[in-house]
């Protein structure tokens, strides 16, 4: 009976021994056989060659040749109020007058002490002709004359100060007083915008300025108005942003429409004429990373096993200006080759890869909400 139980269990050691010699041959095998992941879908489109306009596009803010809020010179009380909020005023008109009735009444003080001063001057110096008072008496009554002119004209120049006139054409903001109020010095009365013509101020970066010349058009949109407004290039900074290495620019616009109102932000386009060679790609074909923006090119790939497959070979490049889903390489792309559209975000370099062109993401210059 024990040799009959030790046979078979000589048996199962040796059939152990077949299975786990077998099992591990097979772990070894495909140990030594390395594993290639199945190839990811992509969308591709061939490389060409176009020309688009050369355009530098900036962020710009609409500022006023001449831009004032008018405020109280003197304390006072408003007497009158003589412009309505958001007109078009002249230079020189009367916007408002502070009350000067202390100030007229001086005034009349004033000039009566001027007359006294008159008939004093002319009798000294007929006094002083005859001999009969002498040139000191004569030169206190000129002096007394002097002052008393100084006076009405001080007095003049108060009343004067506490009417608020338009120092220059242009349109009116909000009242911000009334008829009756308490104005102490500087209490804001009404903003004053010269709408026509207008400045846009905006920035670009300092290896564009060669691009740019004084007189040179620019077009701007707002999304205030529809269409464009056009004008020109008037000035340069004299000194370059030490942090952004920009520089800024101010172009000066007739606003014939008044479209463009002071403090408004608009898009800049400021359109060159020369035509630069590009190759259009979909923003989607774009692998942005902060060492580099890249894309990925289709093309043959040999494996380990010196097998040829359609792979990809990640390719850096230097982009240029975008208009809607199209971007414009500069450089590291050649006509003619396959580049990857849609997908790249799964792809790694040397990965393999298989073409499905049947929907292709979008590559409008100018897509629609409908289409996009």
């Amino acid at each position: 009976m024990a040799k009959r139980m030790i046979a078979m269990l000589v048996v199962v050691i040796a059939f152990v021994a077949v299975i786990g010699g077998y099992k591990y041959l097979q772990i070894k095998k495909a140990m030594s056989q390395s594993y290639t992941p199945p190839p990811e879908a992509v969308t591709t489109t061939v490389a060409k060659q176009e020309t688009w306009d050369t355009t530098i596009s900036a962020i710009g803010t609409v500022v006023a040749v001449n831009g004032v809020t008018l405020s109280a010179d003197l304390p006072g009380v408003v007497d009158q109020i003589s412009f309505d909020s958001g007109r078009m005023v002249g230079k020189g008109d009367v916007l408002l007058r502070q009350d000067t009735k202390q100030e007229r009444a001086q005034l009349a003080s004033a000039e009566a002490q001027l007359g006294l001063t008159r008939v004093q001057l002319a009798r000294n110096r007929s006094l002083q002709a005859a001999g009969i008072v002498p040139k000191e008496t004569l030169d206190q009554a000129a002096a007394g004359f002097k002052q008393a002119e100084a006076a009405i004209n001080e007095i003049r120049a108060t009343i004067e100060r506490k009417t608020i006139r338009a120092p220059f054409a242009g349109v009116l903001g909000i009242r911000q007083v009334n008829d009756g109020q308490s104005l102490a010095s500087g209490a804001p009365i009404v903003s004053l915008q010269a709408l026509q013509p207008v400045y846009v101020n905006f920035s670009v970066p300092q290896r564009e300025i060669g691009l740019l010349h004084t007189g040179g058009a620019i077009s701007v949109t707002s999304d205030s108005f529809p269409g464009t407004e056009t004008g020109r290039i008037n000035a340069f900074d004299s000194v370059v942003n030490e942090d952004t290495r920009n520089i800024q620019v101010q172009a000066v616009f007739g606003n014939a429409s008044r479209n463009l109102r002071p403090g408004e932000y608009v898009e800049a386009q400021l359109a060159q004429g020369a035509r630069t060679p590009v190759i259009a790609l979909p923003v989607s074909a774009i692998s942005y990373a902060p060492f580099g923006d890249s894309v990925f090119i289709v093309e043959d790939v040999k494996g380990p096993d010196g097998k040829t497959f359609r792979g990809v070979r990640q390719q850096f490049v230097k982009l240029g200006p975008a208009r809607g889903d199209l971007v414009a390489v500069l450089t590291g792309v050649k006509p003619g080759e396959e580049i990857v559209t849609s997908g790249v975000f799964k792809l790694r370099p040397g990965a393999a890869v298989v073409v499905n062109n049947k929907v292709q993401p979008g590559a409008s210059e100018s897509p629609k909400p409908g289409n996009s």
